[in-house]
């Protein structure tokens, strides 16, 4: 078999297709010699095209573009190592006998032959120096390596942060060693990465480094330090299409051992043959890793411990406690009371700002799983590629910018709840991953092929009607069933007309802080006003009044002149208190007169609302509130 593509990731996942005809169709179409059921993929996607001796790849005008090495193409020469993105799907191009196995971000390597070396531990003259070694380096190298590893010594413990001190380590590692490019991979495996840090002289370079899977395991799984120098040449490594690919010369790998538990590793590499690292930089490095690890370790707990502090502070701003002595909201806090101890999916329905969020957080808080954490993803809030990864996570290189491995929010939350707010807008196709979610309790991460176990609690929103949206086709059915286990609906703010004040009250207080001026309360006027408005927007468009009340008004009760138009309009002189020649009422019986003559004089409410200025909409709502519909003729 001379060439061939062979899948790494997408529905072709782990097949070979040999290019044994002089053109070879890859799309959607069954056609294709290599068909992908894959709706990103065109119908005739691209073309590989045997020269002679040469594979051209050209892409057929493609909707979503060809991409080699993460770069998109028109027309490429194809060389052993080539990885090419089409949809979903990663090919890797071969020649010959070379094989090539899946690792995602970190390549698949080989076992390393007897041509490598490789360090023990106890062996490491910087890491246990009360043993003697076999073979010392001469004075002169002895000095400048101390030298090199008192400077890391005395520079790593001032960096704060983990991701500056991984910076600077790998710069001061730079200036020590020929590395070309390397990496700090954090973690027990390397399926169980918690960090990846990489790194390259080049910058723009970055993102193309590659890490040697099968010498980061062993580093990791043996504890000892590995050095290939010259890997074209090793036995051991002759089908490393990871390596050979780069044009990697020679690997260097060392553990970072910190309380004898091993954290990670220290992965570089090396292209120049002049610059081939040796036993003294396999030392040398072995030592800056003795060294490195106990600060990497601390600052990884730092970061950690910083994320989840802002994940509880983010708790604590948000309240959870909903307002109210209403027989509306009372109902709503039974039913919470009931659902919470169990494990049943929960769909919260109501209008937008009822405050859904704060009952799905008091069914968390009140349920066994309270000590776990609760994450939101808003599904309304982000694109379907960022929610995808947003929920999912990704694994390095799944697509543009993914530089490094992300856990995604259901497995942040696994044991806690997870709250999908706004679940009617979620796409189609991640309708289908959910529903694999709630039925088998796992899921892979984009760009990856493994499943991920996770134990959630989902609590999921809307303001849709969904059992439309099921009739229309633009809900899945199977996940309307799923989801709606237990359903408890959130009221309106107007149908639980007496907690206003309370509601007013408390916002008063929360805000207080950015008021101008000393606010004791609301006077009667203002909150007649409150009390017989409609609120469209629910509680909060009522915090944005109060605030905004806060803001503007000059005495110490919050007057109607504090309140926006709209809500002043909406009052009668009566619920006010006003006499009939009320300011407000004057204003209100102006614009009346303004309206109704601008409709007298136009065929149509959409010719009046040009006549005054105004949108239709604009102009249908103040119609609705100066109450003049009944004067309104029919055909208008």
């Amino acid at each position: 078999m001379d060439a061939r593509l062979v899948a790494l990731d997408g529905p072709l996942g782990g097949q070979e297709f040999p290019l044994v005809a002089a053109e070879t169709f890859v799309g959607r179409e069954a056609v294709n010699a290599i068909a992908i059921p894959d709706s990103c993929a065109s119908r005739r996607h691209c073309v590989v095209v045997r020269e002679g001796d040469r594979y051209i790849l050209r892409d057929l005008e493609s909707r979503n573009g060809t991409f080699v090495q993460g770069v998109p193409v028109r027309e490429h020469a194809l060389e052993p190592g080539d990885e090419i993105q089409i949809g979903r799907s990663v090919f890797v191009f071969l020649r010959g006998h070379e094989r090539l196995a899946p690792g995602g971000a970190v390549e698949e390597a080989h076992v390393l032959s007897h041509t490598s070396v490789v360090l023990r531990r106890e062996d490491a003259i910087y890491v246990s120096p009360g043993k003697v070694a076999a073979a010392l380096p001469d004075q002169g190298v002895m000095a400048r390596n101390l030298k090199v590893l008192l400077d890391i010594g005395a520079a790593i413990p001032a960096i704060r942060g983990l991701e500056a001190l991984q910076r600077r380590l790998m710069e001061l590692i730079g200036e020590a060693l020929p590395a070309e490019e390397g990496a700090i991979l954090l973690g027990a495996g390397i399926d169980e990465l918690t960090s990846a840090f990489f790194w390259s002289r080049e910058p723009e370079s970055v993102g193309e480094v590659r890490v040697s899977r099968t010498v980061v395991e062993r580093v990791l799984r043996e504890r000892v330090s590995i050095l290939s120098k010259d890997v074209p040449g090793d036995p051991g490594l002759p089908q490393a299409e990871s390596l050979l690919g780069m044009r990697i010369r020679s690997v260097l790998a060392v553990p970072l051992i910190a309380f004898d538990e091993s954290l990670g590793a220290i992965f570089l590499s090396s292209r120049a043959p002049a610059a081939a690292f040796d036993e003294n930089h396999l030392q040398l490095l072995t030592g800056i890793a003795g060294i490195a690890a106990g600060a990497l370790d601390a600052a990884e707990r730092m970061d950690r411990l910083e994320k989840e502090n802002r994940r509880l502070q983010a708790e604590v701003n948000i309240e959870h406690n909903m307002v109210g002595d209403s027989p509306r909201l009372r109902q709503v806090l039974q039913a919470i009371a009931k659902v919470a101890p169990a494990t049943s999916t929960v769909l919260i329905r109501g209008e937008s700002g009822v405050g859904k969020e704060l009952a799905a957080r008091a069914i968390h808080r009140n349920s066994p799983r309270s000590n776990k954490p609760f994450v939101a993803v808003n599904c309304a809030a982000l694109t379907e590629t960022l929610l995808e990864s947003e929920m999912f996570g990704h694994e390095r290189g799944a697509f543009t910018g993914a530089v490094v491995q992300k856990r995604g929010k259901l497995e942040e939350a696994n044991g806690g709840s997870v709250f999908l707010d706004e679940v009617g807008e979620m796409p189609a196709a991640l309708q289908v991953k959910l529903l694999r979610v709630l039925q088998e309790r796992e899921f892979e991460r984009v760009g990856g092929n493994r499943a991920i176990k996770t134990d959630i609690r989902l609590i999921a929103a809307t303001n849709r009607d969904l059992e439309e949206m099921v009739r229309n086709g633009f809900f899945r059915q199977d996940l309307y069933y799923r989801l709606n286990v237990i359903s408890i609906t959130m009221p309106p703010l107007r149908e639980r007309v007496e907690d206003i004040p309370l509601l007013a009250a408390y916002f008063i207080q929360k805000h207080a802080r950015v008021a101008p001026r000393r606010v004791k309360g609301i006077s009667e006027k203002a909150r007649a006003c409150l009390l017989h408005y409609d609120w469209p927007g629910n509680i909060r468009e009522l915090e944005n009044v109060v605030e905004r009340a806060l803001v503007l008004g000059v005495s110490e009760v919050i007057l109607p002149d504090d309140l926006p138009e709209t809500i002043v309009e909406a009052t009668t002189p009566a619920a006010a208190g006003d006499a009939s020649g009320d300011f407000h009422e004057a204003v209100k019986e102006a614009k009346r007169q303004i309206v109704l003559h601008a409709i007298e004089r136009s065929a149509s409410l959409a010719e009046a609302a040009r006549v005054l200025g105004l949108h239709p909409n604009n102009l249908h709502r103040l119609i609705r509130t100066l109450n003049l519909r009944p004067s309104v003729k029919a055909g208008r």
